[in-house]
């Protein structure tokens, strides 16, 4: 358990499959995933939009072969791009076969749907030459009509029977490198399948809510759908489905995810919804950040509150904070601290420079990390020191460090105390939670020695309870 068991999400444990380069299942990251909506036949179009896919950040990206020109096109569009790439195959396993061969990394097909056993053998037997994985794709608008019959309407029971007799066909062939989806346009219908597959098999999940709309009213079923399996610890990878730009697809679903703590990629804006307060436009200066940071991959959080209500609260819990004051004056915070002032003129260009600068210092310091044989820290990250007796944090010669108690002086708090020398140490009170911000990389050995030339802010905090 964490020093913040709230925010804990219990991923369900699944076996992993591969596509492609990318891990699903088990305790790979969750993967993002989308869909082309040009021509497969088009090579170059559809090219494209893999490449946009892939800068917005798609891990893998699926793309339609309805007929034998698609295929014939595959393997062109496969050597173009860095992404693995599913084959979506319905009906025909001649298709499977070619895509197979094209080089796609998997293979989106119902085994029980492509005709005979020996059929089904064929695919399965391309899949393995070319080290194709699979997903079984369940959908409530496409049930076999032996199900629809039985069950009267489509229904979580009918979805998890449908999967579970797809997987079988494959099982019996020897083949196990799959994962399933059980998809349908009803949030209810979609959650409670999941969670009902999720009991009675170990394969990897590719979640999503299919169909479900444009891209603002898309969205919010897709949050609550999704938000509800991912919170819960079911799901290996996703996709958004909006009749939308492709790319919005791949920024919805990293929302989602950075949203729950799952993934993150890029800068993750806490704004207000601004009121009568505010001491600077902050609808239309978040929408302006939003756009001019896009390119930003490196994750940090950066704060933009309109005023002093809020604002400091905020601004201590991100990389970057800002905060409106009166007078055309507003405050910066850096690393949860009081950094610099700022008038209203080139609030946005100073502060796009600020976190350009805070993610080349993230990425230098990482890309230092993978050089040496211990793994610090990077800048600006946080560590949390759980403390349940009293602790010293030992700093090691050269380092300079300050600390403020949440509570209290930290004279009067007991147990607590500090040698502020170079070297000297830092003793805990009983029961502290101590919250260490990085201005340079540590060796995170036990969390508690910290390494020579350290420089940081070590903020304690009563835990809550």
């Amino acid at each position: 358990m964490s020093v913040r068991p709230y925010r804990d999400v219990y991923r369900r444990k699944s076996r992993q499959v591969r596509v492609g380069a990318v891990l699903v299942g088990g305790d790979a990251p969750i993967s993002v995933q989308s869909m082309t909506n040009t021509l497969t036949t088009d090579a170059a179009a559809t090219i494209r939009q893999v490449r946009d896919l892939e800068a917005a950040g798609a891990d893998i990206v699926r793309v339609s072969c309805p007929d034998a020109e698609s295929t014939a096109a595959l393997g062109e569009i496969v050597r173009a791009v860095q992404v693995p790439i599913v084959a979506d195959i319905h009906f025909h396993y001649k298709r499977a076969i070619e895509a197979a061969e094209a080089g796609a990394a998997c293979l989106r097909i119902n085994p029980g749907n492509i005709g005979s056993r020996e059929r089904v053998r064929e695919v399965v037997r391309a899949a393995k030459d070319h080290g194709c994985s699979m997903r079984i794709g369940v959908n409530a608008g496409s049930l076999e009509r032996d199900l629809l019959e039985k069950y009267g309407e489509p229904c979580p029971e009918a979805m998890v029977e449908s999967a579970l007799n797809h997987a079988r066909i494959l099982e019996d062939e020897d083949f196990f490198e799959f994962k399933i989806s059980c998809k349908a346009s009803d949030v209810f219908l979609a959650v409670a399948a999941y969670q009902s597959l999720a009991e009675v098999c170990d394969y990897p999940l590719h979640v999503g809510i299919t169909e479900a709309g444009g891209l603002r009213a898309g969205t919010v079923k897709s949050s609550i759908g999704l938000g509800g399996l991912l919170w819960a610890g079911v799901g290996d990878t996703l996709r958004v489905s909006l009749s939308a730009d492709p790319v919005e697809e791949v920024k919805v679903g990293f929302d989602i995810l950075k949203s729950l703590g799952l993934r993150h990629r890029g800068v993750n804006v806490v704004s207000c919804p601004s009121c009568a307060r505010q001491q600077f436009d902050v609808i239309k200066t978040v929408e302006v950040l939003e756009q001019r940071l896009a390119h930003i991959t490196t994750p940090m959080t950066l704060s933009v509150i309109g005023c002093v209500v809020n604002g400091p609260g905020e601004a201590r819990e991100t990389d970057i904070g800002f905060t409106g004051g009166g007078n055309g004056t507003h405050q910066v915070y850096i690393n949860g601290l009081p950094d610099h002032r700022l008038k209203d003129r080139d609030v946005v260009d100073h502060l796009v420079e600020l976190v350009e600068r805070k993610a080349a210092e993230i990425e230098a310091a990482e890309a230092e990390s993978g050089a040496g044989s211990r793994t610090p820290l990077a800048a600006g990250r946080r560590i949390l020191l759980a403390i349940s007796e009293p602790e010293i944090v030992r700093l090691a010669a050269g380092s300079r460090h300050s600390r403020h108690y949440a509570r209290g002086d930290p004279a009067s708090a007991p147990g607590g105390g500090h040698d502020p020398r170079p070297g000297g140490a830092l003793r805990l009170p009983r029961n502290v939670d101590a919250d260490l911000r990085v201005y340079r990389g540590v060796p995170a050995a036990a969390g508690r020695d910290l390494g020579r030339g350290l420089q940081g802010d070590l903020h304690l905090h009563r835990p809550r309870r």
